[in-house]
């Protein structure tokens, strides 16, 4: 076995997601079960495991006072632990599917990072001040329709391909170029979003984001693996990416993703001594960002990785079926 790059999941020198996710090369055998408790559970995690930050990270007094901003992080937060949940759960069948070692031991420590994520994000919220006796409950409740119009049709269609059909490549294509490759560029946004007001929550948005370059970066040598051993499976793969984009057009996730940019919006204004010139990306200061114009970033980072990606799995034609021009001339004049 050839042991994937330390770097890649080292705190310090690991890098950002979108870099890393389009530019790293991991395999499900470099980065197997040794590789996870090695460089995964004693590094990323080291003084982190419980809450996702080191101590150091303290969550600011303000975040617990309440107000747009405190509301928009507890909105992000519960939204992101109910998928990370649901991730989970759906990760069994990837495990029980696996077609080889290497594949069940990857999609293994994947199911435990994707658990560990939703705990993390639960966890804050009870830094945040919430109540952990009834956490649970109440996200779920406040995240319902959430669940209802955007989570359940993904989780549908994911569980049709690998477990009903039992379609572990095509399970592999859902959740690698569908699911985390268009949720990535919100978490890498989110890290950015909170750097200066919640360190804690930066932090936490940094830990996930080094797990998801793992998972982008394998799911996408898994398939470009596959297609080189079946390329009779082409056909098939490509439906499926007909199938996802069209689910992704039609769930409304941007009605909720930029309800809690609203209040975001409305709390960092309230705050923005503590923002002063930070930018969020290069040339573009936090503050003179706008919810839309946020929202259409993160969409432009998303196709972005998509084009680098598919090119890298030999699968060019894909590009036209999963890119939006418009979209991306939107995200181009937001830069």
């Amino acid at each position: 076995m050839t042991d994937a790059p330390i770097n890649a999941a080292d705190w310090d020198t690991a890098p950002g997601l979108l870099d890393g996710a389009k530019t790293l090369d991991l395999t499900a055998e470099q980065c197997d079960l040794a590789y996870w408790l090695r460089h995964v559970a004693q590094g990323t995690l080291r003084g982190r495991a419980v809450t996702g930050h080191a101590e150091q990270a303290p969550v600011p007094p303000y975040m617990k006072e309440p107000g747009p901003l405190r509301e928009a992080l507890i909105l992000e937060l519960g939204f992101r632990s109910v998928a990370e949940e649901m991730a989970t759960r759906a990760l069994g069948y990837y495990v029980a599917h696996a077609p080889g070692i290497a594949e069940l031991e990857f999609y293994a420590t994947q199911l435990l990072d994707e658990a560990r994520h939703a705990r993390v994000f639960r966890r804050h919220l009870v830094e945040l001040g919430l109540p952990a006796d009834t956490l649970v409950r109440d996200i779920r409740q406040a995240a319902g329709d959430y669940r209802a119009r955007v989570l359940d049709p993904i989780e549908r269609f994911c569980l049709e391909v690998v477990r009903d059909r039992a379609d572990f490549a095509g399970g592999v294509a859902v959740f690698t170029i569908i699911i985390e490759g268009v949720l990535a560029p919100a978490a890498e946004l989110s890290e950015r979003k909170w750097d200066r007001l919640d360190p804690a929550a930066g932090e936490i948005s940094r830990g996930a984001a080094i797990d998801e370059i793992r998972h982008l970066a394998v799911g996408s040598s898994i398939l470009r693996d596959h297609l080189a051993a079946h390329p009779e499976y082409r056909p098939r793969l490509l439906d499926i990416l007909r199938d996802g984009r069209k689910l992704w057009d039609e769930v409304p996730d941007s009605e909720f993703v930029l309800a809690r940019e609203e209040l975001f919006q409305e709390g960092m204004r309230q705050h923005a001594d503590l923002i002063g010139d930070y930018e969020v990306w290069p040339g573009r200061r936090l503050l003179d960002t706008t919810p839309e114009e946020r929202y259409a970033t993160a969409e432009r980072w998303t196709d972005e990785m998509a084009r680098v990606r598919l090119a890298q799995m030999g699968l060019p034609e894909a590009i036209a079926i999963l890119g939006d021009e418009e979209g991306q001339d939107q995200g181009e004049g937001a830069r």
